[in-house]
C-alpha cells in the first residue's frame, strides 16, 4: 500500500496536458458490447477504472486489444454470462453493463455497483428506464436481474436529472424497437461523447446534450472508430491547483465551454485566465477573493470540482459557502483540511471556508476520488510535507497525477507506507 507525499509552497510553472475524459471512458468501454464488429475507442486515459472494465469486457468473452491511449474491443463472440460480484463490485460505473447487455442480449445479471462512498445513490431512475422498454427487473440476492422477451421504444421521464440513467437507457434503447424519447435527460458533454460513439455505430439518436433525447431503435450496430473528449474534470482540477499556487501554468487539450462555470466562478476571485482554441492559461493570484459556489447539474458547477475547490477557498480573502446539492455525503474531506488547518465549519449540506489561512503539512487520507484531489492541492499550498493515504481511490481518475505535477515543477513522490502505518489506515 502507498502513500503520496507533496512538498508545500513550490510554485507551479509549465505545460499539463489533459488525458481522455473519464467518466466519458466508463461509459463508452461498456457500449462497445452493443457492436457487433471491433470498435475502437482512442485517447483513453490510463487509470485503474478503465483496467477494471477491460478485465469485465473479457470475463463475458471480448477480445481486448490495448495499444497506449487506444482500446479495440472485439464483441463479437461476447455472452450474456452474470457478473454478480468481483470487479464489479469495485466500480460504481459497471452498471452500465446492464443497459449494454439488456441492449444487446435482453438480459443481464449485474452485481450491485460500487465505487466512491457518496451516500444514498439509488438506481432507481436506470430501473424505471429499464422496465418501461419492457425489461423485467428483480433484485435478487445482492444482484440486479434483468430479463426481457424483447425491447419496445417508449416515453420516459426522468424524475431526477441523472447522467447514470440518461446514459444506461440510450444504452439499452438503441436496439429497441420503435421510439424511445428520454424526457428531463441530463446534458452532461459525457452524453453526448457517447451518443456520438452510438451513432458512429450506426444508432439513431437526436438531442443528446438536450433535455430530450430521441432514439429510433435499430436491428443492427457495427463497429467503428472513436476519439475520446478531454476530461473536463481533470482540466478543472488542475486550473484549480494553477490558481492556489501558480506563476503561469498551460492546461493543454481541454473544451472551454465544458468548462465554463468553474472559469467564470475562478475569474470572479481574481485569477486570471486566458483562453486560447483548446488550451487555458492560468495565473495565480495571492489577492484572491472568496465567493459562495452550489453544486448544479451541467452547464452548472460540477460536484465532482466542489472538493479541490473548498481547499482553494482556504487560500482567499472572506469566507465562502460550498452547498453541494448532488451528493449528501461529499463533505468528507472537511475534517481531513480541517487536521492542515484549514478554518471551515459544516452547517447541514454546506461548508463555510474562512481564509486565509496557512495550510500546514498532516497525515491525511482520501476517502474518495476527488477528497483526494482536494487533499493534493491542500499539500501543494500547506508549509512542510502531507502524507496522503487511500491513493486507490486517485488512481482511479487522475492519470499520472505524480508525473503531471512534477512537469509543473512539484515535489510529489510515492513511498510505500509501513506495515503499521497500512493497519492504521485500513482501522480508521
Amino acid at each position: 500500500m502507498e502513500k503520496l507525499l507533496v512538498e508545500g509552497g513550490k510554485s507551479l510553472k509549465g505545460e499539463v496536458r489533459i488525458s481522455g475524459a473519464k467518466n466519458s471512458a466508463v461509459a463508452l468501454i461498456p457500449a462497445t458490447i452493443l457492436a457487433e464488429s471491433p470498435v475502437t475507442i482512442e485517447g483513453l486515459p490510463y487509470i485503474s477504472d478503465i483496467q477494471i472494465l477491460r478485465n469485465l469486457l473479457e470475463e463475458i468473452g471480448g477480445k481486448v486489444d490495448q495499444s497506449g491511449q487506444d482500446i479495440t474491443v472485439d464483441p463479437s463472440a461476447m455472452i450474456s454470462m452474470p457478473l454478480p460480484n468481483g470487479k464489479v463490485k469495485k466500480l460504481r460505473a459497471s452498471y452500465y453493463f446492464m443497459g449494454a447487455m439488456l441492449g444487446r442480449f435482453k438480459k443481464a445479471v449485474i452485481g450491485l455497483p460500487g465505487g466512491c462512498n457518496l451516500g444514498p445513490r439509488p438506481i432507481d431512475q436506470h430501473i424505471k428506464g429499464f422496465e418501461a422498454l419492457g425489461a423485467k427487473v428483480t433484485n435478487e440476492q445482492g444482484a440486479i436481474y434483468l430479463r426481457a422477451d424483447e425491447l419496445r421504444g417508449a416515453r420516459i421521464y426522468l424524475d431526477v436529472v441523472s447522467v447514470g440513467a440518461t446514459i444506461n437507457i440510450m444504452l439499452a434503447a438503441v436496439k429497441a424497437k420503435g421510439k424511445t424519447v428520454i424526457e428531463n435527460a441530463a446534458k452532461e458533454p459525457e452524453i453526448i461523447d457517447v451518443a456520438t460513439l452510438l451513432t458512429s455505430m450506426g444508432a439513431k439518436i437526436k438531442g443528446a446534450g438536450t433535455d430530450v433525447i430521441r432514439i429510433e431503435g435499430v436491428d443492427h450496430l457495427s463497429g467503428c472508430q472513436h476519439t475520446i473528449i478531454p476530461d473536463r474534470i481533470e482540466a478543472g482540477t488542475y486550473t484549480i491547483i494553477a490558481a492556489a499556487i501558480g506563476e503561469e501554468v498551460l492546461i493543454d487539450n481541454v473544451i472551454p465551454t465544458h468548462l465554463e462555470s468553474i472559469i467564470a466562478k475562478l475569474q470572479e476571485m481574481g485569477v486570471i485566465i486566458d483562453v486560447v482554441e483548446d488550451q487555458l492559461i492560468v495565473r495565480g493570484n495571492k489577492r484572491m477573493k472568496s465567493v459562495d459556489i452550489k453544486t448544479l447539474v451541467y452547464p452548472g458547477f460540477p460536484t465532482d470540482l466542489q472538493q479541490p475547490f473548498t481547499t482553494l477557498l482556504t487560500q482567499a480573502d472572506g469566507t465562502g459557502i460550498v452547498t453541494d446539492t448532488i451528493y449528501q455525503s461529499r463533505l468528507k474531506h472537511i475534517d481531513e483540511l480541517r487536521r492542515m488547518n484549514a478554518d471551515i465549519k459544516v452547517e447541514g449540506s454546506s461548508a463555510v471556508v474562512a481564509g486565509p489561512v496557512q495550510l500546514e503539512g498532516a497525515k491525511v487520507k482520501a476517502t474518495d476520488l476527488r477528497a483526494g484531489a482536494a487533499l493534493v492541492a491542500a499539500g501543494l499550498v500547506a508549509e512542510g510535507i502531507t502524507e496522503i493515504a487511500g491513493l486507490e481511490h486517485i488512481d482511479r481518475g487522475y492519470e499520472d497525477l505524480t508525473g503531471k505535477l512534477k512537469q509543473l515543477g512539484a515535489n510529489v513522490w510515492r513511498e510505500n507506507m509501513t506495515e503499521e502505518e497500512a493497519e492504521q489506515f485500513q482501522n480508521s
